[in-house]
């Protein structure tokens, strides 16, 4: 089934707006009520999730403009590679602090590479215009 180009890009905004609300509140979580309850290290685990969140919600919404813009392959794949890796690289984290099973690490480079494909697919969809 293919999503016409401006449906994907708005659904790209709404998940982006999605995700930045969910960091927000999540840094705020981690700043009031965690801070008391983590230790230093679960606490900077968590704090790292949210950062790379909320960068990925800027990159999220640059592949819903590339998307519209050109309505290539490349961006919706990166668009979606920033939603799996937030999924998958700050989900993981989140975890790992939230339970401190340390095993849960071990998932979190998956959505590190998913970020990277991102960021190499929205400069292809940009730079071939297409």
């Amino acid at each position: 089934m293919h999503t016409p180009p401006d449906r994907l890009a708005r659904l790209f905004v709404a998940i982006a707006a999605a995700s930045g609300f969910i960091a927000v509140a999540a840094g705020a979580f981690g700043a009031h009520a965690l801070k008391a309850r983590l230790t230093p290290d679960l606490l900077a685990i968590f704090e790292t999730g949210v950062r790379y969140q909320m960068f990925h919600v800027v990159g999220l919404l640059a592949a819903a403009w590339a998307a519209e813009r050109w309505h290539g392959r490349a961006a919706n794949a990166a668009g979606w590679c920033f939603v799996a890796g937030t999924l998958v690289f700050s989900g993981s984290l989140y975890a790992l602090a939230l339970t401190g099973v340390r095993a849960l690490g071990a998932v979190t480079p998956v959505g590190g590479v998913l970020f990277l494909v991102g960021w190499l697919l929205l400069g292809r969809a940009v730079w071939r215009g297409r």
